[in-house]
């Protein structure tokens, strides 16, 4: 893919061809770009733009004032500010079910049995979901959000129905978000949801699962490689895969819908469903030997895994292809994965190096890498509502109605939290030529671009009760409104991760003046100014700007990154 043709291309479209001119980058893929930078610090200037860059890329949509602070930070500091330590989050709560006849509304569920009289489960989902999304939408300067949901791609659980499993589940990726690897690997390998989504719990000795065995070889840690021979890849072989499973023989998840209030949601190991036997690795794992180790042996087996430095290229990729784009070239590869990898081996697995390195790199800053990311559809829906501050209801109760509404929303653009189409995850980060592409179809973009006019218009929501953009705040983000141009200007340096055309500009004022001389929309937002009350002169300024948000949220580049 020209990365150079791409962005062209984007940024001279029209509302109207947005399907077709996206579309574009399904074409054949063109030879390596010829980008020479790499994993070395960026050197180079640090304005607005680098600093929304490296906003957009970590965050789920950053506001202008989050922009501006980390212009005058600097880079390191607001690296490291992305790093910070944050509290826990508080747990999901009971907004408003009088029925759940063990939690009180606003208490949390976490650790609450279920009932026997009453069906828990649907209002305790929605409410997950609902606290997911106030936390994507709510998360500050932090990438712990966007890397979690980089961990539940990689790991790509569903099909667990049970909101207390995924609680637990999102707690240990949130808490892992920048944390050492191999130690996550052998958490989520006993983690009770995966116990449950891979068969774990159904892995005994007299009839190995192979399930897990086979997913944490190839999506989980190493992958597969090229076909070296039947049974037979670059780095593992069926036969590590089948004992494997052998080796991870022996555990159970405990509390799956239980109404018992004393069963903690926890895994637990069984000696006498333990395979005790000598389990053989073959020769890409050096033919080692597993004896028995009881309840330490998935431990020590994961600990071999990662003595292959494949572990760290594999993983490298896939954070490069999270962070900064889905073509590894040449270049890419050399100067950039294969320094993120060893930085991997030499910090012992520990993501946090790697991802400063990656963050505060030459390449990462290359203009071929700023805007040519398709955003996910939760990224796009998210991004809508922060950098233009939608505000959200004080009340709990509607609070969580109106994220879920949001959560409801995102699914017709192929993208639900909590439940990726297969364990791969999304087809997005994995799947060729198309990668990124696959976010945007003719039912998608319809979906899209339903969400964004229903905020720039009577808001996404029910009833009463909408998420909806206040035309009338967004403008006060602006460093000046009373200018047109200053107005679309302001508005695309907010939302668009490059600069529009002049004639882009010409047009976008057109929308906010149409047929009108500049001076016109001067005098009429500084009356407005002067009488804010007067709801004649509001509701004229907000009509302008609502028709400019529309459209202006409807253009290839705020479908960007």
């Amino acid at each position: 893919m020209d990365r150079r043709a791409t962005l062209a291309a984007l940024f001279g479209a029209k509302r109207s061809r947005v399907n077709t001119i996206v579309q574009k980058r399904t074409t054949a893929l063109t030879p390596s770009l010829g980008l020479t930078s790499g994993l070395e610090p960026y050197a180079g200037p640090w304005g607005y733009d680098e600093a929304a860059h490296l906003l957009r890329r970590s965050m789920f949509g950053p506001s202008r004032a989050q922009i501006e602070q980390a212009v005058s930070q600097g880079l390191y500091p607001t690296l490291a500010l992305l790093f910070a330590d944050t509290p826990a989050p508080a747990p999901p709560v009971n907004p408003n079910n009088a029925t759940d006849p063990n939690v009180p509304i606003g208490e949390t569920w976490i650790d609450a049995p279920y009932s026997t009289t009453v069906n828990l489960t649907p209002y305790r989902a929605q409410s997950l979901r609902a606290w997911t999304m106030e936390l994507l939408r709510t998360e500050g300067v932090s990438l712990r959000e966007k890397m979690t949901l980089f961990w539940h791609n990689h790991f790509a659980v569903s099909n667990v129905l049970d909101p207390k499993f995924l609680y637990r589940h999102s707690i240990l990726l949130r808490s892992f978000a920048w944390g050492n690897f191999r130690e996550l690997i052998k958490q989520i390998t006993i983690d009770p949801t995966m116990l449950r989504f891979l068969n774990g719990n159904q892995n005994t000795s007299s009839a190995p699962n192979e399930n897990y065995a086979r997913e944490l070889l190839e999506l989980f840690t190493i992958g597969k490689g090229p076909l070296a021979g039947p049974g037979d890849y670059t780095n593992y072989t069926e036969q590590d895969v089948v004992q494997m499973a052998r080796v991870l023989t022996g555990w159970r998840d405990r509390g799956y819908n239980t109404t018992n209030p004393d069963q903690d949601v926890t895994s637990v190991f069984f000696v006498g469903q333990h395979d005790n036997g000598v389990k053989q690795l073959s020769e890409r794992f050096n033919n080692v030997q597993i004896s028995n180790m009881g309840n330490l042996e998935y431990a020590h087996l994961i600990d071999l895994i990662f003595e292959q430095d494949e572990v760290a290229r594999f993983i490298s990729r896939k954070l490069y292809r999270w962070l900064v784009y889905y073509i590894i070239d040449d270049n890419a590869e050399a100067n950039v994965i294969q320094p993120m990898a060893q930085l991997l081996i030499e910090n012992d697995y520990e993501i946090k190096p790697v991802l400063e390195a990656l963050l505060g790199s030459a390449h990462f800053y290359d203009i071929l890498n700023v805007g040519p990311m398709i955003k996910n559809p939760i990224d796009f829906s998210i991004s809508a509502l922060k950098q233009l501050e939608v505000a959200f209801p004080p009340v709990l109760a509607q609070r969580y109605t109106l994220h879920f509404r949001i959560f409801q929303a995102i699914i017709p653009m192929e993208m639900e939290y909590y439940n990726p189409p297969s364990v791969a995850g999304w087809k997005a980060y994995y799947q060729e030529p198309q990668f990124y592409r696959v976010w945007i179809n003719a039912t998608t973009l319809q979906s899209r671009m339903g969400y964004t006019n229903l905020l720039a218009g009577d808001g996404v929501g029910q009833g009463q009760l909408r998420a909806r953009i206040d035309p009338l705040h967004a403008i006060t983000l602006l460093p000046d409104p009373f200018d047109p141009n200053a107005v679309v200007d302001g508005f695309a340096k907010l939302l668009f991760p490059q600069p529009i055309t002049d004639s882009q500009k010409t047009a976008l004022k057109e929308v906010l003046l149409p047929g009108l001389p500049d001076y016109e929309w001067t005098v009429e937002y500084a009356a407005y100014e002067a009488n804010p009350s007067d709801q004649n002169l509001a509701d004229a300024v907000a009509v302008k700007l609502r028709n400019l948000l529309q459209v202006m949220l409807s253009m290839p580049e705020f479908y960007l990154s």
